[in-house]
């Protein structure tokens, strides 16, 4: 037990894929510019990082060697279908504002790496907490990097206006090199809360 709780807490801070790794940026800058999207994008990424490496680690005694990477890639597209199809049903406004980035969920290299690095080597409880992991630290990055770009360019959260309409805010942070400062301060800040834990133990 105590191995499957470290696999679910690496993915939510020592190795966060966005904080840690830095892998899967593409979405990550792209779709931050609110909180409700980094939500909307981390959960959908969730679903098919949890269910894929599942599905996976199930077939991976079955799966010839020489077509992993292929097969791989169906499994991975076939969560990322049901979950483009899901959204544009049930969520409209939110498909539409992630738009392309819902689909291209297939060729995120944080659910290829997990597939080949640890689904595809390890029993299926194994896969799912590792997969359930690094959805949800993928999930926290998103939405902290979307709430601090909303607060800070727009003056609200999920939505909700927090300051006057006169208010001044750094507009810059709702463009697209605001997602990267944020993600760099953020990366930074990250460093020296590891850096404090490592010298306090």
């Amino acid at each position: 037990m105590g191995a499957l709780i470290k696999d679910f807490l690496n993915g939510i801070w020592n190795d966060n894929p966005t904080f840690r790794l830095q892998i899967g940026l593409c979405p990550v800058l792209a779709v931050t510019s609110t909180a409700l999207n980094g939500v909307g994008m981390g959960l959908a990424t969730t679903f098919v990082l949890m269910c894929s490496s599942i599905l996976i680690s199930i077939l991976r005694n079955v799966i010839p060697e020489k077509v992993r990477i292929p097969c791989y890639i169906i499994v991975i597209a076939t969560f990322s279908t049901v979950v483009d199809l899901v959204m544009h049903a049930m969520l409209p406004d939110l498909h539409r504002v992630l738009g392309i980035f819902i689909p291209l969920i297939v060729v995120n290299c944080i659910l290829m790496g997990r597939a080949e690095a640890y689904a595809s080597k390890k029993p299926v409880i194994y896969a799912a907490f590792d997969g359930l992991g690094m959805g949800i630290g993928f999930t926290w990055a998103l939405t902290l990097i979307g709430a601090v770009r909303e607060m800070l360019g727009a003056g609200s959260l999920f939505g909700v206006q927090l300051v006057s309409d006169t208010a001044a805010t750094f507009g810059v942070f709702s463009l697209p090199p605001g997602a990267f400062i944020t993600v760099g301060l953020l990366i930074a800040g990250m460093n020296m809360i590891s850096t404090r834990l490592r010298k306090a133990s």
